[in-house]
């Protein structure tokens, strides 16, 4: 799929966002919460953080930390289908 930016995405909190908020307004605002560990790909970018890295998936929406080197964590919402089926499969569920 390539580079994140060249997806329609939507910034749910802006730059310089902590790893820590992001996981918290994943767990606050989706019913439905996965885990990854640093490393996991997605969108064909692996990526980086504090585990757990909480995922947020609404239908094929899936909300999730994502940091641009020398720039900054971002928590953005991009619609794939194919990519949150993925992720249903490859991560483990909140408990």
């Amino acid at each position: 799929m390539g580079c994140i930016e060249n997806l329609k995405y939507e910034m749910l909190l802006p730059l310089g966002a902590s790893f820590k908020e992001c996981r918290e307004y994943v767990e606050k605002h989706f019913a439905e919460i996965w885990y990854v560990d640093p490393g996991y790909k997605l969108f064909d970018e692996y990526i980086i953080g504090l585990p757990p890295i909480a995922l947020g998936l609404d239908g094929g929406k899936i909300v999730f930390p994502y940091t641009k080197p020398c720039h900054g964590t971002y928590l953005l919402r991009i619609e794939d289908d194919d990519e949150a089926a993925r992720v249903r499969k490859t991560a483990r569920k909140k408990k």
